[in-house]
């Protein structure tokens, strides 16, 4: 089943400590929101072979999702639904899974760890009166009459799951859902930057159950076919009055032809409709009108290629400071 309560929690960081010398090690976080305590509780190390976990780090961050974000501080329970603010790695397209990077929990020397990495970051976000973080996972508490075990503060609150929450199998398999991963958002607000930070386990799977979040492949980030055709151009915003002609251009990257027959693309919200039909040649393009009800925002959207096996084969998010103007392509 999913997580129980999961949402976003926005607030300043004010503290951290980097736990070591346990089998379930984590980087903790201090945060204060809305006059509360609470405890951000980021893995960093799995309990599943193999342990090192799966790091991205995105600075300048962009993507629509942050329009949707809450604008006071505290915990915002979010509905596990595309077209808010809720994360999906898979669905979101909000980063390439071949980006991630292994990393050891914590070694001796500077900047070689995921507790550098996280350092880094946090550490930033401390020294800074003005920046805000966005700890999206699972909330516990408030535990009345007890104190934090890290930090001392009473009662204790938190947040933990800032990973992947998709994608298990085994034991760890009652945790998968849709669009309800973990992950932490840093807003300097002064430079108006955004920092992305992404965690996964290599025993998770990329490919998962549009209902369910199981895996309905084996685990691995560079699942074979990936990308063989990719989404290269949309055209946003065509010139003329609405309902306009948006025009999607995609490249088959492969050196065979591909047959696109029983191919799909799905906008922001899941909405589905089919790619021509036919045959796609090697290292050739092809322009894609597409139909109701997927519509690409003026504002910000994503889109998703689907093979006939319902495998995602590429997906690209943009924003409304992508777009040039009427007419223009955006390149991706």
């Amino acid at each position: 089943m999913p997580l129980k309560s999961y949402g976003v929690l926005r607030g300043r960081a004010v503290a951290k400590v980097r736990e070591g010398g346990t089998d379930s090690p984590h980087y903790q976080v201090h945060m204060v929101a809305d006059g509360t305590d609470h405890r951000i509780a980021v893995n960093v190390l799995s309990q599943l072979a193999p342990s090192e976990l799966l790091y991205l780090a995105v600075e300048d961050f962009r993507h629509p999702l942050l329009d949707a974000l809450p604008d006071v501080d505290g915990w915002t329970p979010l509905p596990s639904g595309p077209g808010g603010a809720s994360l999906d790695f898979v669905r979101g397209n909000m980063f390439a899974p071949t980006d991630m990077r292994e990393l050891p929990p914590d070694l001796t020397g500077p900047d070689n760890d995921l507790s550098d990495r996280l350092d880094h970051f946090v550490e930033r976000a401390i020294g800074d009166p003005e920046a805000l973080l966005y700890a999206f996972g699972e909330r516990w508490g408030p535990e009345r009459g007890k104190r934090d075990k890290v930090f001392g503060f009473e009662p204790g609150n938190g947040v933990h799951d800032i990973h992947m929450n998709q994608g298990n199998s085994g034991r760890f398999a009652g945790d998968n859902g849709v669009w309800q991963d973990g992950g932490l958002l840093i807003h300097f607000t002064r430079s108006s930057s955004w920092v992305a930070i992404f965690l996964a386990f290599q025993s998770q799977a990329w490919h998962t159950d549009d209902v369910t979040g199981h895996p309905i492949t084996d685990p691995g980030r560079q699942i074979e076919g990936d990308g063989r055709v990719r989404i290269v151009g949309a055209l946003v915003n065509p010139v003329g009055p609405a309902p306009e002609a948006e025009i999607v251009t995609l490249l088959n990257t492969t050196p065979a032809a591909i047959d696109l027959t029983g191919w799909t693309f799905l906008d922001r919200r899941q909405n589905r409709c089919p790619t021509p039909t036919g045959s796609l040649a090697a290292g050739a393009t092809i322009a894609c009108t597409l139909t109701p009800p997927v519509a690409l925002g003026n504002s910000g959207g994503t889109l998703t290629l689907l093979d006939p096996g319902e495998l995602k084969v590429d997906g690209i998010a943009y924003t409304g400071a992508d777009i040039r103007g009427e007419g223009w392509t955006v390149v991706f």
